[in-house]
């Protein structure tokens, strides 16, 4: 068979199938080039998922009819000045996007140019174009989408999932430019002008209205900067559907950083549940290349896993931060200097079940320490379940409450109250009641001190070899040093073989199938995760089996001391399994409940 040049109406249906995957993908595109011509209001209205008319209306600068008859050409773009790849600033740069969408549908422009004395409409299909009435920004009008590729219509789904999509396009879209209006078959509104955190509400719901942390982080060579807010630990939804990650304010699903975001959360979150986040990263354009994927939501970093360490150590230390010190810095240095304890911290021991087994090796580790000491400032509390009398007289059960030490009030936990089914610790703060899940606030307590503790590695007198093809030996070796501050130290066999020089000490893996699986994520995703999470299950089944259960009952210092500790806790929030460890409940919400509001 000869060779011949594909006609044009096929080269731009070839091009739709790499731009144009459904409804959602030709707002996303129509709406980028709204904001490339610098509109700050844009109004979206789909009839029927997007399948018979899509419109998008924006009152940015629009064209001169010159450039109208230019816009629907192959490969014609105002985004690149310069002709430079590696500098682009622009949301669209390939000029694929209106004849690609021209190809599959009726699509009709009208726009308005202050320069010119009226407005111009464009019949993509037929190139006619003619004055218009039009005298602001600029319509575009995509009609009978697929109709003349039945092959690609009948793949779309029904209309209110395809709306949804459009839907998730215009809220990344919001959320990446505040600064701008966003309407929505006017249903959903995004008001221009909103700041992070009110937007984040619009577009992810009200239930994350203070569980949201704030992240405001540059790199030590001022190269790379991260700003934005990711939701407690505690906050986490089934799926990724409210992750908005941004990449040099483009929105992105990276798996570089989708990979990080996983990271940071791995110790304080299910495998299987996600945080919330709306993460902006940004850095020079010439060091992330956005050109990659027809639908530019990939991007390729010169450094990936520079760009990877920057997120995950920023999000873990903001996640690390301990409830004292929040307070504290929400305080003046006077107020917070008043809240600090005057006296020596005391020891206590808590006894606690341990395990028959326990084959966990920790190096370096006081085995008296491990054994769950608490640090006990001396509180001036009793118990007042515990002092009572009756007066003669009256018959009147009289409580001896002994006033708590002024520095316990003004405790974020405040002073322990008492305990309700040897599990929950209740304590009082203010105008706060608060009830602490005893076990998962000891567990927190003790996997935070465990596993600041360097491994015990275990050198190999014989090496364990594992063969492997060759470019999963690549795929090891790129993380090697990853590997071995997780106690894995190994380095290749040959081509096609890793040899395990030492191992974390009494750990009976099945290292062959451990190494395949690491391979295969980092060639899926460049980095690895499979082994930090191992050793993050038997630090916390560790931790879990060692610490105070629910059922024992501990007296109200033990308590107390429970409460200090787990103020100055990292990560103090949640359990390793990331169970909430203490509830807040204003004296506001009770007065609701007992109908005194």
């Amino acid at each position: 068979m000869s060779v011949r040049v594909l006609p044009d109406f096929l080269v731009n249906q070839i091009a739709a199938g790499e731009v144009v995957e459904n409804p959602a993908s030709v707002v996303k595109e129509l709406v980028e080039n709204a904001l490339d011509a610098g509109a700050d209001q844009i109004v979206v209205d789909v009839v029927d998922g997007g399948r018979t008319s899509i419109t998008v209306v924006d009152n940015g600068r629009g064209m001169v009819r010159d450039d109208l008859a230019k816009s629907i050409m192959r490969h014609a773009t105002s985004k690149l000045p310069d002709d430079d790849l590696t500098n682009i600033t622009y949301m669209g740069f390939r000029g694929e996007a209106l004849p690609s969408i021209a190809s599959v549908s009726n699509m009709t422009i009208d726009t308005y140019n202050d320069s010119e004395p009226n407005g111009w409409q464009l019949n993509a299909t037929t190139g006619e174009i003619k004055p218009s009435n039009w005298d602001s920004g600029t319509r575009i009008r995509v009609q009978n989408l697929f109709g003349n590729v039945p092959a690609r219509l009948k793949f779309l789904r029904g209309d209110r999932a395809e709306t949804m999509s459009v839907l998730e396009i215009i809220k990344r879209l919001a959320l990446a430019r505040r600064d701008v209006g966003f309407v929505l078959n006017n249903k959903w509104f995004f008001p221009k002008g909103q700041d992070l955190l009110e937007r984040m509400i619009a577009v992810m719901g009200d239930d994350i209205n203070g569980r949201m942390l704030e992240i405001n982080a540059k790199s030590e060579s001022g190269d790379m900067t991260l700003t934005g807010f990711v939701s407690e630990p505690t906050l986490r939804r089934a799926s990724s559907v409210d992750q908005f990650l941004f990449v040099n304010s483009r929105p992105v699903k990276d798996k570089v950083v989708v990979g990080a975001l996983r990271a940071a959360y791995m110790d304080v979150m299910h495998a299987r549940e996600f945080p919330l986040c709306a993460l902006f990263l940004n850095l020079n354009p010439a060091n992330v290349d956005v050109n990659v994927s027809p639908a530019k939501t990939e991007v390729h970093f010169l450094e990936p896993s520079h760009v990877r360490a920057f997120i995950i150590k920023n999000l873990r230390n903001r996640l690390a931060e301990t409830l004292q010190t929040v307070v504290q810095n929400n305080l003046s240095n006077d107020v917070s200097h008043d809240l600090e304890f005057v006296s020596r911290p005391q020891q206590m021991n808590i006894p606690v079940a341990t395990p028959h087994h326990d084959n966990f090796n920790l190096a370096n580790r006081d085995t008296n320490t491990v054994r769950h000491v608490l640090s006990v400032r001396s509180p001036n509390v009793k118990n007042f379940f515990d002092e009572q009398k009756l007066n003669d007289e009256n018959v009147v059960c009289e409580k001896n409450i002994v006033s708590p030490d002024d520095a316990f009030a003004q405790r974020p936990l405040g002073h322990a109250i008492g305990q309700i089914g040897d599990k929950y610790i209740l304590a009082e703060s203010g105008d706060n009641l608060i009830i602490v899940d005893q076990h998962a606030a000891h567990e927190r307590i003790t996997y935070e001190r465990v596993r600041t503790h360097t491994i015990k590695v275990q050198p190999l007198l014989t090496p364990i070899v594992v063969n492997m093809r060759a470019e999963d030996v690549v795929a090891v070796l790129e993380i090697a040093d990853e590997l071995k501050n997780s106690g894995l130290t190994l380095d290749s066999f040959g081509d096609t073989a890793i040899a395990i020089f030492e191992k974390p000490a009494d750990w009976d893996l099945n290292w062959a199938t451990l190494l395949h699986e690491i391979a295969d994520e980092v060639r899926a995703n460049g980095h690895s995760v499979q082994l930090n999470e191992r050793l993050h299950l038997k630090l916390a089944n560790w931790a879990c089996h060692h610490s105070v259960r629910a059922g024992q009952k501990l007296d109200i210092t033990q308590m107390n001391a429970l409460l200090r500790d787990i103020e100055n806790t990292t990560r103090g929030g949640q359990c390793n399994h990331g169970r909430p460890v203490y509830k807040i409940i204003p004296l506001t919400d009770l007065d609701i409940i007992f109908e005194r509001s």
